[in-house]
């Protein structure tokens, strides 16, 4: 993987995390609520597709790269992550900090999935 630099986080994506709202009847409904929005590089890699219930579907990998914060570092695999520019959904994979030096935050992330 290249270097990367602050003047490489050219793309902005917002960050949401699943939870429970209670729906008024006595149950509990799960609804995505952003958490907050970053500058990222998106990394595409080469994409395949897979058979699922008898049809194609496309998936896109990539990584996702954000400077390391206090609220980037609870980034985990039950969030999603949405490009702000294209509308494209990310299911996050991995977080973590790859090169240990606090300066990123490293997510393998899969659009064309289920959320």
């Amino acid at each position: 993987m290249a270097r990367i630099t602050g003047n490489d986080l050219r793309d902005h994506v917002s960050l949401e995390k699943r939870e429970e709202i209670d729906d008024g009847y006595g149950g509990v409904v799960g609804q995505w609520v952003t958490q907050f929005e970053r500058n990222a590089c998106i990394l595409l890699s080469k994409g395949g597709e897979t058979v699922i219930a008898a049809r194609l579907q496309s998936v896109q990998p990539a990584l996702i790269i954000v400077r390391h914060d206090a609220e980037t570092a609870t980034i985990t695999a039950a969030w999603r992550l949405i490009e702000t520019r294209s509308g494209t959904v990310y299911n996050i994979r991995t977080s973590a900090d790859m090169e240990r030096r606090g300066r990123f935050i490293t997510m393998l992330c899969e659009s064309g999935v289920a959320t």
